[in-house]
């Protein structure tokens, strides 16, 4: 006999709705999980974070085989790019993925069903299967983990093959000649990086006088310069207006070119195109859920409402992640479903928002946590700076990678570390340290006195945190 009732109903399977459900599972809960895609890992696993790394990583080795081999003594002959094997190799790292997640939910007696889910009550869920069978199922808490979808522009639809989003930005049959990014974030500048290695002619487009805009101003500066130098055009201050086609004839065939609209200061801009990615964020999604029949309610910008303990206002009824008001990140979905698993199981859940670390994945990578120089300083705080150059560092000498610096932000009075910002090689693994000392309060001295081992990249954290009291061993 089939069984409905569950302690728990999780409906979305990405990083914050599986961690959830593998959590109170732990903690001898019955869960079901519930998601539209045959495969658990949601947007993350399936075509963002996972796939986009995959490519960014294999797309790194073809320019370093292309452009820096030869420096260090390693000759590679005539080199060719074979897209499919390149494209397959992504396809794999994200199946092992979803498979050993699939294997977890199996071990942790997890029922998962695959289907649109949609709110009957606070405690009731419909889920609808592909083949339009319907099957209900109840819980005394339901959690709401169904994550974001791209944001479209209303002069910019998607059509999957001009305009198109990040789902179909990897994995592009063929490399673009010119590839047009909308949006200077992380996933565009991600993405861009990825096919202008492979030889797209990248123009990236933002509207705000930077890119990456909520990074310090010597970050942007810096990171700007060093992507320039790999061959991607930025474009900022420029507002997209529209879109315009045009037929091209030869003898071969007809196909259609595009030319994107932009104005900076009144003046028209345009940029040829034969692809459009449009990266300009991503929108809480929670289309067909139902939530006016739970009594689920949202905020102005479209977010599930929800309180202190991530309780929305229908009871029984909790929301994580990127349906969220909040980072929309991974990591941050993650904790957000520990902790309301650890909630409802009765336990003392934690989550500290103001210390969720913000990556972009290129290469060098920029990572940052807590407040910024330029953010201090607008608010008149008082706070003194450490800084320390990757080109100082032996063992980024010795890698290759020297470009870039880590900046410590500290409270000039107490020393406490308020925020950091890191630009360089592997910057994401860097500044997992710096949260670390800062979750328990750590000082800038407190950083600097860690003994770190050498020669290692992290020695650049350290001495940016002696750098704060201006004792940095191998500076000036």
């Amino acid at each position: 006999m089939f069984d409905s009732t569950f302690d728990l109903i999780i409906l979305g399977a990405g990083p914050g709705g599986y961690v959830c459900a593998f959590r109170a599972a732990q903690l001898g809960l019955k869960v079901a999980l519930v998601d539209k895609r045959a495969t658990l890992g949601g947007t993350c696993l399936n075509v963002g974070c996972i796939p986009s790394k995959a490519l960014l990583h294999s797309s790194e080795q073809f320019a370093f085989a292309k452009s820096h081999a030869a420096a260090h003594g390693i000759k590679v002959g005539s080199l060719e790019l074979d897209l499919p094997t390149f494209l397959k190799r992504k396809d794999e790292v994200v199946a092992k993925n979803v498979g050993g997640l699939a294997l977890l939910a199996k071990a942790r007696k997890i029922a998962v069903f695959t289907g649109t889910a949609s709110f009957l009550s606070a405690n009731t869920v419909e889920v609808t299967a592909a083949d339009s069978s319907k099957q209900q199922l109840t819980a005394k808490n339901i959690v709401i983990a169904t994550g974001s979808a791209p944001v479209e522009l209303p002069f910019l639809k998607f059509d999957g093959t001009t305009v198109v989003s990040s789902d179909q930005a990897i994995a592009f049959p063929s490399v673009p000649k010119k590839l047009v990014v909308v949006g200077g974030g992380a996933i565009g500048l991600e993405l861009g990086s990825v096919w202008s290695r492979l030889g797209a002619e990248v123009t990236v487009v933002e509207f705000l006088p930077k890119i990456i805009a909520t990074y310090d101003d010597d970050i942007v500066r810096n990171f700007a310069r060093l992507l320039t130098k790999q061959g991607l055009k930025i474009e900022t201050g420029a507002k997209v207006t529209g879109l315009r086609y045009s037929k091209i004839e030869n003898r071969d065939s007809k196909m259609s070119a595009a030319t994107l609209l932009a104005e900076r200061e009144g003046k028209p801009l345009e940029f040829a195109a034969d692809v459009v990615l449009v990266a300009v964020g991503r929108r809480p999604f929670t289309d067909g859920l139902g939530l006016d029949k739970a009594g689920v309610q949202l905020d102005e910008k479209k977010h599930v409402k929800v309180d202190a303990h991530l309780k929305t206002t229908a009871p029984g009824v909790w929301a994580i992640g990127d349906v969220v008001a909040g980072p929309m990140l991974a990591h941050k979905a993650e904790e957000d479903g520990a902790a309301v698993a650890e909630w409802i199981a009765g336990k003392a859940g934690h989550i500290n928002w103001d210390l969720v670390p913000a990556i972009v994945y290129t290469d060098p990578e920029v990572a940052s946590v807590g407040l910024g120089e330029d953010a201090a300083k607008a608010t008149s705080r008082a706070i003194n700076v450490g800084k320390f150059n990757f080109a100082a560092n032996g063992r980024a000498l010795a890698a290759d990678a020297v470009d870039g610096f880590v900046k410590i932000i500290a409270d000039a009075k107490t020393d406490r570390i308020l925020g950091a910002q890191i630009l360089g090689h592997g910057a994401g693994e860097l500044i997992s340290e710096v949260v670390t000392h800062m979750e328990y309060g750590g000082s800038a001295e407190d950083l600097g006195r860690t003994i770190h081992a050498h020669p290692t990249m992290s020695e650049a954290v350290k001495e940016a945190g002696l750098a704060v009291s201006k004792s940095a061993i191998h500076a000036l």
